[in-house]
């Protein structure tokens, strides 16, 4: 914020929560990659063996939580890419997931 700005007062709430308990990390789940993921007779250089988690966190400059995507190639940590997406983005590709599941003739689930 610059000099002069006025904080909103929803922003005013989550900072003083953000500074009575700490910032918002938390695992949901991780998918580490399995041989049994490959398909039936692959190349072994075609495909590339990833895990990946999702996570939430809300420590950034303006406090909003934001859903953290990770995916990494097998046997690389701390070389993946990390996405941190915003609600609306987190839904879209929730939404891209169902349907394509739908395309391949699967239930998408909940």
């Amino acid at each position: 914020m610059g000099i002069g700005e006025r904080i909103t007062p929803s922003a005013a709430i989550r900072f003083r929560k953000l500074m009575q308990t700490g910032p918002m990390r938390r695992s949901i789940d991780d998918y580490p990659f399995e041989e049994s993921d490959y398909p039936p007779d692959y190349e072994g250089d075609e495909l590339t063996p990833i895990s990946w988690a999702v996570g939430i966190s809300d420590d950034y400059a303006d406090a909003e939580p934001r859903v953290m995507l990770t995916v990494e190639e097998v046997g690389r940590p701390g070389q993946g890419l990390v996405g941190h997406l915003s609600p609306d983005i987190a839904r879209r590709l929730r939404a891209a997931i169902r349907d394509a599941l739908a395309e391949i003739g699967e239930e998408p689930g909940r």
